[in-house]
């Protein structure tokens, strides 16, 4: 075997073992994107928000299907799964909440799904609470979550930016999407689905592990 041999098989592995240890210390974890205002669809975002650098939920005061009133600060340290439907929907919304019940059905600990009705006046407390029953809902994971229309729809449109910014909440105004939202315990937006397609749900299911991941390193 040559000199110049020798130092060429010296050299590789020096640096296959460089590239191990980078590797094995040092690789960079995979994380989800925050998203900003910015980062969606201008369609979906009033444009009064565009230029918001630090987006975060803002606090809400609805009723679940236990009649029990309920805030962000009820939910505090949870990432939270958020879609909007309503129980005489006979199109998507079956489909997206069968969906979301596979979602509830494996849910890791500190994860709360939380469903909003875009017809509260029609999806009373005790028409939710049969919905919800329905499903087989765990009110300790799941929410359905009625209240003022008014509500509901800002929610939609400036927190979660979950459906078209058109409409002021007033009784002509009706949402219909298949949006879902993960957000994380700070109130960030982490991730948009479709929530018709199961594929998207797994993806889902998936982001939920890597976010869970990524706040285990920061707690």
């Amino acid at each position: 075997m040559s000199k110049y041999t020798t130092i060429a098989i010296f050299g590789l592995i020096a640096i296959s073992a460089i590239l191990y240890t980078y590797f094995f210390y040092f690789k960079i974890e995979e994380r989800l994107p925050i998203y900003q205002p910015s980062q969606i669809n201008p369609a979906l975002v009033d444009p009064s928000l565009i230029a918001e650098k630090d987006h975060r939920i803002s606090d809400f005061n609805l009723y679940n299907q236990l009649g029990d009133t309920v805030s962000l600060s009820d939910l505090e340290g949870k990432i939270l799964i958020v879609d909007f439907f309503f129980t005489r929907c006979a199109t998507i919304c079956p489909i997206l909440t069968s969906n979301l019940k596979l979602i509830h059905d494996r849910l890791p600990d500190g994860v709360h799904i939380l469903s909003h009705s875009v017809t509260p006046v029609a999806d009373s407390v005790s028409v939710l609470a049969a919905y919800a029953e329905k499903y087989h809902a765990d009110p300790s994971k799941w929410w359905f979550l009625t209240g003022s229309k008014d509500e509901v729809y800002r929610l939609a449109r400036t927190s979660y930016f979950a459906c078209l910014d058109e409409g002021d909440g007033g009784y002509q105004d009706f949402i219909h999407t298949e949006n879902v939202v993960l957000v994380d315990p700070s109130g960030r937006l982490r991730g948009f689905y479709d929530g018709t397609k199961e594929k998207e749900i797994s993806q889902l299911y998936l982001d939920l592990a890597t976010l869970k991941k990524e706040l285990s390193k920061i707690n």
